[in-house]
């Protein structure tokens, strides 16, 4: 009874929440406006946010070295370790 009461209660004020908006001169369209634009400033935010922790966590632990690869071993002229080169097989 108590939760049913307090949904009748919270979409009451929803209404008034609009109607009052609407008086005060704002449209739906101007609110539907202002959340996307508001989703845009979110995201450039976020992305900044992120770039800034990238920047501290690359200053606080240092660059990290890529590991070197490996020299190409697939070659058709390669040797063995004995130094001669393997037979290619027809």
């Amino acid at each position: 009874m108590a939760a049913a009461l307090a949904l009748i209660v919270s979409i009451i004020s929803l209404i008034i929440a609009l109607l009052a908006y609407a008086k005060r001169g704002g449209s739906i369209e101007d609110m539907k406006r202002k959340v996307e634009d508001l989703g845009v400033t979110m995201e450039t935010l976020r992305n900044k946010t992120a770039d800034i922790l990238e920047n501290l966590e690359k200053k606080i632990r240092g660059e990290e070295k890529k590991p070197e690869c490996p020299p190409d071993t697939t070659g058709p002229a390669q040797q063995d370790p004995q130094g001669q080169t393997p037979l290619q097989v027809n």
